[in-house]
């Protein structure tokens, strides 16, 4: 087999959250020899301190291995990719640079709602699966009724099946045997123009942005001049290479190849992950089809605690852009915070991890508001306008409609946590749309739900009342008229824009007093008196008043006359009402996460 493009194969591996990819994927860079046992430690792929303390893989990360199969040497490259729902998006974009997929199932778990949509995601990209049941170390587990499900839920065959253990090593030949025969060689053409997906990008702060990228057609050296055909943009290219897992140069990448090239580039706008890399001397005709852009689900405020930190945020922001192209970001201010950004996310786990990376990577304290989903507002004048932040929401009188964003959710759990599970489901305005019996021990609930719904407590919930078994997976459907309205907190009389929620109107009264009193506990003494109040369109419907501090000016007094004692108090009382004019209450950060537990109580 003297065609190079032959013995290369591409492939990722996808499964359902904390089914051992990871672990997986550390015993492939063993077997392959490709990282030395004395440089090995678990959780080799997951760069990111993050990740390492979670336990889960956030950012997709390719490597390159070596395997011997029938006296042949093959390239073989390696996309390791999240399991969690709100990565759903970089699954997507390593897909796309494979041409097949290991599909782990944890054999005590089975298969659950995460392990079906990458399924499915693979199928829609025509990849070739390789179903592994992982972790067969483990005792007391049904090997059959695993096997059974992979059958009879996504249609594969008994002898199609393999058994491996990422903790212990065994059964990973087989899998890497099995990558070489099962997985096609890439198609391309290696005489045409150079044409190479990116699929990755981070920021260098020596070579700019390097682009993790796959080669489809033709062939990329060093010294090449690129141009990036979305943007029309052409560089230099300083670096190319590949990665075994730390950065390794090379002379040039061919077709079917996964690398990385350093393009020097200093703006992140410039390199767009889902764009083409082509040779500005004989650029190709069309691009390749990119990915359908991420679409953000969750929206929040992003604001530094000292307005001097604006800059170092929008920096950081810009930069974490490149590294995670599903984060979109727009400056915004707030009458309370001053100026931040108003950022989309794929759902509060990627929030999460977006607020950590800026506090510990770039070293910038913020303060995040409540988080809030895009509602689609139908004016008297028949315009429709996307709101994704409650404080933008127009005048009332001139709202039609409001619409609010439905998902398709699918749930798999035991049959002894169903009742639990649909009870939980019932109160978040759901509707059961289908319920399946995958085996005699688990079932599969499909159900319709708002997405302000699912965001907030909706997973935790779920964990706790299936003791951690049941699992999830949403997909949007579409947008759907909601009787919602907007509860307006105000602060010693000042409304803040940034504790402002859109919530459904049967709740209002609830979720209004159970923010103000999270309020009440959480925002410190002043010198004067501080109230609090929760209102609808106007009208206040809860009230609570933090108490003034109020020092004892009558203590010097003992007996004697009280005309002396009541002027003393009323000076106290003249000049609590002068600071009460010129006074400002801090609000802690923890007043903004107080919206997302009154809605957890609601529940």
């Amino acid at each position: 087999m003297s065609d190079p493009q032959q013995r290369i194969r591409n492939f990722c591996v996808i499964a359902h959250v904390d089914h051992g990819k990871t672990t997986l994927s550390d015993r492939l860079l063993e077997s392959t020899g490709t990282v030395p046992a004395r440089q090995m430690r678990d959780q080799m792929l997951d760069s990111m301190d993050l990740e390492r303390e979670r336990g889960i893989t956030i950012k997709a990360r390719a490597v390159r291995m070596e395997w011997t199969f029938e006296g042949e040497a093959y390239e073989l490259n390696l996309i390791d990719t999240p399991g969690h729902v709100d990565f759903n998006y970089e699954v997507s974009r390593s897909l796309a640079a494979c041409e097949g997929a290991v599909l782990l199932v944890d054999v005590s778990q089975g298969i659950e709602a995460q392990t079906l949509a990458n399924a499915y995601l693979a199928v829609e990209q025509g990849l070739e699966i390789i179903p592994v049941i992982n972790k067969i170390d483990l005792p007391n587990v049904d090997l059959a009724l695993v096997r059974a499900d992979l059958q009879k839920a996504l249609g594969f065959r008994d002898e199609e099946i393999l058994l491996a253990s990422g903790k212990t090593g065994a059964g990973i030949r087989e899998v890497l045997d099995a990558v070489v025969r099962r997985v096609p060689a890439p198609r391309g053409a290696p005489a045409g123009p150079l044409r190479a997906l990116i699929f990755d990008s981070h920021y260098d702060q020596y070579r700019g942005v390097v682009a993790h990228v796959r080669v489809m057609d033709g062939a990329v050296a060093v010294g090449d001049r690129i141009r990036l055909m979305a943007t029309d943009t052409e560089a230099e290219l300083l670096e190319l290479g590949t990665f075994a897992p730390e950065a390794r140069t090379r002379d040039r990448l061919l077709t079917g190849e996964v690398g990385y090239v350093a393009t020097g580039l200093k703006t992140v706008q410039d390199c767009r992950v889902g764009d083409t890399v082509t040779l500005a001397t004989d650029p190709a005709r069309e691009a390749l089809p990119g990915y359908r852009p991420a679409k953000p689900m969750v929206f929040a405020g992003i604001y530094p605690t000292s307005s001097d930190d604006h800059p170092t945020l929008r920096d950081a922001l810009e930069k974490l852009k490149l590294n995670d192209a599903s984060l979109i970001y727009e400056p915004e201010v707030s009458q309370a915070l001053g100026f931040g950004f108003r950022c989309g996310f794929l759902g509060l786990l990627h929030m999460e991890i977006v607020q950590e990376r800026l506090e510990r990577e770039y070293d910038v304290d913020i303060i995040a508001t409540a988080p809030s989903v895009e509602y689609r507002v139908l004016t008297t004048r028949g315009v429709e306008v996307a709101i994704d932040n409650p404080a933008m929401l127009p005048d009332p009188t001139t709202i039609q409609e409001i619409r609010e964003p439905w998902m398709k959710t699918t749930i798999i759990v035991p049959t002894q946590h169903v009742g639990p599970v649909m009870d939980l489901a019932q109160g978040k305005r759901s509707t059961l749309m289908e319920m399946t019996y995958l085996d005699p021990t688990r079932a599969m609930l499909r159900y319709e739900m708002p997405l302000s719904e699912v965001i907030v407590d909706f997973y935790d919930q779920l964990k706790s009342r299936s003791q951690g078994y049941a699992s999830l997976d949403y997909e949007l459907t579409g947008y759907r008229a909601a009787d919602v309205v907007l509860l307006e907190v105000l602060v010693a009389g000042q409304p803040i824009d940034a504790l402002s929620t859109i919530v459904h109107r049967e709740r209002a009264q609830y979720t209004g007093r159970a923010l103000v009193s999270k309020l009440h506990e959480l925002i410190p003494r002043q010198q004067f008196d501080v109230p609090i109040q929760a209102a609808i369109g106007g009208k206040i419907i809860s009230r609570e008043t933090v108490k003034a501090l109020r020092k004892n000016v009558i203590a010097k007094c003992y007996g004697g006359d009280i005309t002396r004692k009541r002027k003393l108090l009323e000076k106290q009382k003249a000049g609590k009402k002068r600071m009460k004019m010129v006074g400002q209450v801090e609000i802690p950060q923890e007043a903004f996460l107080a919206v997302l537990r009154a809605g957890e109580d609601s529940s």
